[in-house]
Formats: C-alpha cells, sequence, structure tokens
C-alpha cells in the first residue's frame, strides 16, 4: 500500500495539546488563535510538518480551520466533513458549520467585549485577513500578527520537505518553459505590471516545466517565484533540490535561497500582480500599495490543457482504467463479508502500482463500505476498516498520478443483495451524472451556471449532497485544481481545454453513501446537423472508461435518451479497453457492459 502522508492524532491527544496551546496564548497576551490548514503557500494539500490543525484538533479533512479561544475551540467545516468530524476530535472541541456560520460571526458572539486574536501571517491568505479585518470592524476585536503558537508546543513536528525537483519530459508538457514565460510576460506588461509573485507550488512547476515531491500525492515542490515583464524568472527554493537541473532551467532562471524572497519582494519596483486570495499576509505586509490584484497569471494557462497534456491525460486513464477493472473483477468473485475495506485499497493500489508510468497515487484511496461510505473523504484507518457485507454499498474513490496525467474515478459497487431504496438513490445519482455527461452550453458559462444538472434528479426527490459537482483536475499535478469547478461558488468561465470531475453524490448518515465520478474535458462542441447555431457551444469529451455498476440501475427510471448513452459509453469501454485486459477480466467486463 502506498504510504500515506498525513498528521494523524487520537481524540484524548487534543485537550493536553489544546491547553499547551492556550498557555502560550495567555502568555502572548492573546484571547484566541487561528490555526488553518494551509502552508504558506496557500495550496490545498499541505506537508506534514504544516498539518497543524490535525495535529492539535484530530479533525483530518482537507479544508477546514480551528479558532482556539480561552474557554471554547471552534473547529469549523464544511458540508463534506459534518459527519467524519464527530468521530476524530474530542468534546473539548466545537464542530461550527461553515460557511453557514462565519468566522468574524462567530468571534463577536464568543468575544462580545472584544480581544486579542493571534495568526500566523505566513499562513493566511491576504484576502481572507482583509476581509475578516472589515466584518469585525467596530466589534473591539483586534487581528495581531505573530509567531506560530503550534509550533512552540509542538514537540517532534516534521522538518520541512527537501526533496529533489525533476524536469517534466516535453512531450508531456506540450510546450516550452521558454514558451510559457514569454508569453505570461507579455500578458504583465499590458496588464501594466512589472511582476508578478507565484505561491502556488503547482503554477511555479507548471510554468517551469519541473515537478518536485514535497506533498504527499501531488508532484510538487515548495518554494516561491517572482516573474518579471522582462521574461526573467527569480525562483526561490533551496538549491539542493534543483541539482542537475541547470540545462533545464536555463539562463532566464535565477535561483536564489528562499531565506532571501522577502527582501526580494521589497526591493521590486512598479506594479506587481498577485492573487490576494492565495498571497500570505507576510509578503502583502512587505508589497503594501505595489499590490495589483489581478489573480495567479499561470491559473487560466495551465488550465487549459493543450493538445499534448489532454492526449496524455486520455492515455493515462485508458491504463488506468485497467487497474480498476481488474479491481473490480477481483471483487466480485469474493463472497460478500469475506473482504474488508483495507484488502480492496491494497488490490487496487498494488494493480495500479504495475503501470511504469505511474508515479504516486493521486490522494489517499476512499474505500467506505455501507454507513463508511456516507463520510464523503473516508480514510480506512486500522480501527474503522470494516468488511463488505451483503447489502452493503462500497464507494470506492481513488486515482493515479502517471507521468502523462492525473487520473480520479468513483464508482459505487453494489455487495450482494442491495435494497430499493439504495438502487433508486444509485440511479438518480447516475442521472445527473448522464444528464451532465451529455450538456451542450453556450461558452461563457460557468461552473455555477450548470452544476444544477447533476443535482436535478435528486432535488426531484428531495434530495441533494453536500459537495460540489466538480472540481478542476490538473496535468500530472494537483488532484484538485483551481479555477475551473463545477461548484456553486464558481465564477470561472469554462473554456475548451479545461479538465473537471463530473462526480454527484448522495449520503445518508449511517447508512450509505453514493458517489460516481468520471474525469471529462471542456471542448467546442461540434454543430447539429439540424440546429441553426446562433451561438458558440461547448460540451464535454469524456477520458474516464470504466463501467457503472448496471446491478444498481433502476432501468425504468432512465429517460431514454440516458439509457442510450450508458449503453453507448458500456460500448466505448469494452472497445478501449477490453484488449488491455486479461481473460478473467475481459470475461467480467463483457457481462458488466451488456447493454441495458
Amino acid at each position: 500500500m502506498f504510504q500515506s502522508f498525513a498528521v494523524t492524532a487520537r481524540p484524548e491527544q487534543g485537550p493536553p495539546r489544546l491547553a499547551a496551546l492556550r498557555s502560550q496564548m495567555t502568555q502572548d497576551g492573546l484571547d484566541g488563535f487561528l490555526i488553518p490548514r494551509a502552508d504558506a503557500h496557500q495550496g490545498e494539500y499541505v506537508a506534514p510538518r504544516d498539518e497543524r490543525l490535525a495535529w492539535l484538533t484530530g479533525f483530518t479533512g482537507s479544508a477546514g480551520f480551528c479558532a482556539a479561544l480561552s474557554d471554547i475551540a471552534g473547529v469549523f467545516i464544511d458540508g463534506r466533513y459534518r459527519t467524519q468530524v464527530k468521530a476524530q476530535v474530542a468534546e473539548e472541541f466545537t464542530p461550527v458549520p461553515w460557511p453557514e456560520t462565519s468566522l468574524s460571526a462567530w468571534l463577536k458572539e464568543q468575544l462580545p467585549s472584544g480581544g486579542k486574536v493571534g495568526l500566523d501571517p505566513w499562513l493566511h491568505a491576504a484576502g481572507q485577513v482583509s476581509s475578516l479585518k472589515k466584518e469585525l470592524n467596530a466589534s473591539g476585536i483586534e487581528l495581531v500578527r505573530c509567531d506560530n503558537l503550534v509550533d512552540r508546543v509542538w514537540p517532534d513536528q516534521p522538518e520541512a520537505p527537501s526533496n529533489p525537483v525533476k524536469a517534466h519530459p516535453i512531450e508531456f508538457a506540450g510546450e516550452t518553459a521558454t514558451s510559457k514565460i514569454a508569453r505570461l510576460a507579455d500578458d504583465l506588461k499590458q496588464n501594466g505590471c512589472e511582476a508578478a509573485i507565484i505561491s502556488l507550488p503547482d503554477s511555479i512547476m507548471w510554468l517551469l516545466n519541473i515537478r518536485g515531491s514535497d506533498i504527499g500525492y501531488n508532484p510538487v515542490a515548495h518554494g516561491f517565484a517572482i516573474l518579471h515583464a522582462n521574461g526573467r524568472v527569480d525562483l526561490f527554493m533551496a538549491a539542493q533540490k534543483l541539482a542537475g537541473l541547470d540545462d533545464h532551467l536555463g539562463d532566464h532562471v535565477q535561483v536564489h535561497d528562499p531565506q532571501v524572497f522577502l527582501e526580494a519582494v521589497a526591493g521590486l519596483v512598479g506594479k506587481v500582480q498577485v492573487d490576494l486570495g492565495t498571497l500570505p499576509q507576510a509578503v502583502a505586509d512587505v508589497l503594501s500599495d505595489k499590490m495589483m490584484d489581478a489573480g495567479d497569471p499561470c491559473a487560466l494557462p495551465k488550465a487549459r490543457k493543450n493538445p499534448a497534456e489532454i492526449a496524455g491525460s486520455a492515455e493515462a486513464h485508458l491504463r488506468d482504467a485497467v487497474a480498476v477493472i481488474e479491481t473490480l473483477c477481483w471483487l466480485d468473485a469474493q463472497a460478500a463479508g469475506t473482504v474488508a475495506e483495507t484488502q480492496v485499497v491494497t488490490q487496487l493500489e498494488e494493480n495500479r502500482s504495475r503501470d511504469n508510468a505511474l508515479q504516486d497515487i493521486s490522494f489517499d484511496t476512499i474505500a467506505g463500505t455501507g454507513p463508511n461510505g456516507a463520510i464523503m473523504h473516508y480514510r480506512v484507518t486500522e480501527e474503522t476498516d470494516s468488511r463488505l457485507e451483503n447489502g452493503h454499498l462500497l464507494v470506492l474513490d481513488s486515482g493515479g498520478q502517471y507521468l502523462d496525467g492525473t487520473t480520479d474515478i468513483t464508482r459505487t459497487i453494489a455487495i450482494g443483495e442491495v435494497g430499493d431504496q439504495e438502487k433508486a438513490c444509485f440511479t438518480r445519482v447516475l442521472k445527473g451524472m448522464i444528464d451532465m455527461s451529455m450538456l451542450r452550453w453556450p461558452a461563457g458559462l460557468a461552473g455555477r451556471d450548470i452544476e444544477c444538472i447533476a443535482r436535478a434528479p435528486l432535488w426531484a426527490a428531495g434530495q441533494d449532497f453536500n459537495h460540489g459537482v466538480g472540481h478542476g483536475v490538473g496535468a500530472y499535478l494537483s488532484v484538485h485544481e483551481g479555477p475551473q469547478r463545477l461548484s456553486k461558488v464558481s465564477h470561472v468561465p469554462l473554456e475548451p481545454g479545461m479538465i473537471l470531475s463530473n462526480e454527484p453524490g448522495y449520503y445518508r448518515e449511517g447508512a450509505f453513501g453514493i458517489r460516481i465520478e468520471n474525469l471529462v474535458v471542456v471542448q467546442d462542441a461540434p454543430a447539429l446537423p439540424t440546429a441553426d447555431t446562433e451561438r458558440a457551444m461547448l460540451n464535454w469529451r469524456t477520458l474516464t472508461y470504466v463501467p457503472i455498476d448496471r446491478r444498481l440501475i433502476v432501468v425504468d427510471m432512465l429517460t431514454t435518451e440516458e439509457r442510450a448513452w450508458l449503453n453507448a459509453y458500456h460500448r466505448d469501454v469494452a472497445e478501449k479497453v477490453r484488449p488491455r485486459l486479461g481473460d478473467d477480466a475481459q470475461l467480467w467486463l463483457d457481462a458488466a457492459t451488456a447493454p441495458i
């Protein structure tokens, strides 16, 4: 099994750690301290050294934060983690539904007479701090920049990662770093900026055609970069990480010690493009009025995959499908009650590892059976490992990091005889996934404009789910990539080349969970022979080719068009993947892709 990079804590460890933190707060004259799940680069995933939230509270979700006050410690979690947090934190921590309850409103309620709340300026984005400060205006609550109090009381805190960086081959990147730098430098000039700060590791990796391993499952390296309008890049990264890359980086990239980053920022002249949503407050304090909030210059170019990146992703998905199908074939041969979640995870990861292009899995494999499937981001542990019993649904969400692409796929699988209620819910989720897959929409629309398509069948039954319909995916980069999303809050227009997930779900706490996920890429929609087209239209090209469990489908609930789509999809699965499979898996696939 691949190594998990997460820091974990048992619930009983939280109270003494919280007490130690509160002692430091008192020592510094603070009434509170904010602990985000973040590092200085504001990415979704963090290294073990930066897992302060998990170490303190026990909560291991990929988003959230803690506001520790002298008499209450709120753990703010979104809808994905409402079930998970209950099992992971001690009663000394109070789960707070977020964003329904804002941090500012909660602080005003808990500190009605005002107070001083500390924060580490490297771990909070400038935009976040500015918004919070405005929301707290006239409350008497003061935000105080300070060093990190958790670091003071974490005796065995891991060291910062310092793993080697490698060049990303041009046949997979599809464009040289020199070309990327030149066109982004031209964009800076047009925006009237002399430089741009790049703090997101995946943006630096994309821009310079390099990959690292400082973060578990994500091929990125920690560092900062300054892109100049004259086509020069200053890269602030430990030199030992970059050994042997002088020729690859070339004369246009100059490497500096990370310790001089703020000094270099202070010396910038003219307007500097930044993304206030990710720029650390510590850097914003140095830049002051030089900042122009125009976003990360790499974000949209990185999201618009070029033909080489799309071709690589498509091929990676076909190889990945072999591993998933071989696993599903194996699973169907096991009797209900004889296999545990950890065995499924191990089997799938072993099957993936047979591919020499695999560099890592793309996140901790989720294999949640029965009630565990209702925990959206469930991670099996020794304590929670459960057997797949008759009547269970198994949610299997996994992915791989291949040299030519990143995969992410979820299938929900019937274990033995499943109830009618589970089948009806599964079919509604399937309808939403199919309806989104078939969608054509006018160019210029964002994820928030179309994501309801995948929810509509559930809404019709008075049901819904508490996560987005889809997230962006990188090209051998982060499995969760912005700015593109299929989400109620996403205003970024979808453009050709963007890869996203299409993953509606349904979760009944204490009973079962359902999720069906394919990756799809935005493309220009072909003209319809009978249509009088007035606007440019977009549609999806599916990248994922693995059967959907026919045993869970209530066929009469599907429309004629949905049934036709599913049959065509399964024909494509058989055509594209069957020749790559062993004899047993071929026979299994023949049955799994039979028309309905």
